[in-house]
């Protein structure tokens, strides 16, 4: 499940190419979410065949290749405020940015290697039902896995204020990332406060996270 949360997000955040070109690609397309979603899975498997070793020795340039391709097309800030539930709301500016910004961090560090597994044709976008809605939509897929078996992930979206279209959050077999990391950081924060909760973001990452999925099993 690991390596498939991992494949999810490295879509969802719109991790395409080993550089700019090949997203402004997708992102340009100016489509609707499920042609974005497409087109973000087709150029994923063309940049990362054929460089799995490299890109596996070299953590820097993976995590490189992420932040570039990954800000664009993820609405770090909305999700980031889903994450943290009711506490978003008492939370002062500084607070949520912070959290959103090491949250993010930890998340792609955790995730990364999620992207050397993905092959062209891994990922089936599915038509979508019904109009688009145009504030929200669910982009359904499936990911196909190792042993042929198919697994659905849904990817949701929202149009922001400029117009475009964003994803936030990763649902996969009806389990969803946000609501799964909110139960985990409401009860970090319930237990040591938020700002010690984004200390340890910041300073311990992806360790961090292990921490709390642990403790929920």
């Amino acid at each position: 499940m690991l390596r498939i949360f991992g494949i999810a997000l490295a879509l969802v955040m719109g991790a395409a190419a080993s550089n700019g070109a090949v997203a402004q690609t997708a992102a340009s397309a100016g489509g609707a979410p499920d042609q974005i979603v497409q087109g973000i899975a087709d150029d994923l498997g063309k940049a990362i065949e054929g460089h799995q070793a490299e890109l596996k020795n070299d953590r820097e340039k993976l995590l490189k290749l992420i932040d570039g391709i990954l800000l664009p097309h993820f609405d770090i800030d909305y999700a980031s405020i889903l994450v943290l539930g009711q506490s978003a709301r008492t939370a002062t500016p500084e607070q949520r940015a912070r959290f959103a910004k090491a949250f993010y961090n930890s998340i792609a560090h955790r995730y990364a290697e999620g992207l050397l597994n993905y092959t062209k044709g891994r990922v089936r976008v599915l038509p979508s039902k019904g109009d688009l809605n145009e504030k929200r939509t669910i982009v359904r897929t499936e990911v196909v896995l190792d042993d042929g078996k198919t697994l659905p992930v849904d990817y949701a979206f929202r149009k922001t204020q400029d117009g475009s279209w964003k994803a936030y959050d990763v649902i996969i077999e009806g389990i969803s990332y946000i609501t799964n990391y909110r139960n985990q950081v409401g009860a970090e924060i319930a237990k040591s406060g938020l700002d010690a909760l984004i200390t340890r973001l910041e300073t311990q990452g992806e360790k961090t996270l292990e921490t709390m999925e642990q403790e929920q099993k």
